[in-house]
């Protein structure tokens, strides 16, 4: 049984990770979040010890390891600029970490955290749930045995609405978030280009608060992708069904279904981790420098061979 802790347990995410630790066995020692209200992790580990102060909970972990019973691994599900400071927390107090996506924000944070993975030997470890999802690992299954030159057209379209709260919380920030394309679109862009390869061309046709796209070339696939927070860009087909939220992938034309199958991929995440063939550092880069280069590009609108829906 490995001996957990959770940075940032109120967050709508960690209730997954409070699972995940349940579920593998495991038992979560402490918690530690400013929200002051942690009904659910009653459902989970009621015993667990938890923190308003992170100076509090540092000092608790502090006495554990001079006590003999030091934590094992740190989970973080903290808002994305915080990441960074809580994985070097994690290490240094001897623990591997496991933290949400995007593991950071800034790619030479990458190199900062992996320094002091080789300083401390300790691991860091990301969530990349798509990568357990079944129908993703067929697709790459089918790519990774089909036509070694073949180059597939994707369209990638992303479409999550969110109210006026969202632009005032950390989320609306791109100092604290990275911005809509690393928010809501990195786990899309490490799925694409861990099946079909590294970025050869990246270009940005629009960027925006709420809204993304773009032109991708990969090693075997050339993608136009298109991400938004702006109910106005929902398709006829989702508004009226009443749907506040838009997905679809298609390869070659042809969609690719996954909108189900989520529920226990953070367990199976675990399950890897503890087994030791968790995704790391190095994992996670390719997304990294695809979203902050997105980012950080001037649009050249609509030029090229842009996404439908920015028509």
């Amino acid at each position: 049984m490995k001996r957990f802790a959770l940075i940032g347990a109120a967050g709508y995410i960690a209730d997954r990770h409070m699972k995940a630790i349940k579920e593998t066995g495991n038992q979560l020692i402490c918690a530690t979040d400013r929200f002051d209200v942690m009904g659910r992790i009653d459902s989970y580990f009621p015993e667990a010890e938890f923190f308003l102060e992170h100076e509090n909970f540092d000092k608790y972990m502090d006495d554990l390891s001079m006590q003999g019973s030091p934590i094992d691994f740190v989970s973080i599900c903290t808002p994305n600029y915080m990441h960074p400071s809580h994985i070097r927390f994690a290490l240094r107090n001897g623990a591997d970490a496991i933290c949400e996506k995007p593991l950071v924000i800034y790619p030479e944070d990458m190199h900062i955290i992996k320094d002091i993975e080789a300083e401390t030997g300790r691991r860091v470890y990301t969530v990349l749930q798509l990568r357990y999802h079944q129908t993703i690992l067929d697709l790459k299954k089918k790519i990774d045995e089909g036509d070694t030159d073949k180059v597939y057209d994707i369209d990638l379209s992303y479409i999550t609405t969110r109210g006026k709260w969202y632009f005032k919380s950390w989320k609306g920030d791109v100092q604290r978030s990275g911005g809509v394309a690393t928010n809501i679109g990195i786990h899309f862009f490490d799925m694409l280009t861990w099946i079909f390869g590294d970025v050869q061309e990246n270009v940005v046709h629009a960027y925006e608060a709420n809204k993304a796209a773009g032109f991708l070339r990969l090693e075997k696939a050339r993608v136009r992708w298109f991400l938004s927070l702006d109910a106005n860009d929902l398709p006829e087909y989702a508004t009226s069904r009443g749907m506040r939220t838009f997905r679809s992938i298609t390869v070659n034309g042809d969609e690719v279904e996954f909108s189900g199958g989520f529920t226990d991929l953070h367990t199976v995440t675990y399950q890897n981790i503890l087994n030791g063939n968790g995704f790391g550092i190095d994992d996670a880069r390719e997304s990294i420098v695809l979203t902050d280069y997105v980012r950080n590009t001037k649009p050249i609108g609509l030029k090229g061979d842009y996404h439908p829906f920015l028509k």
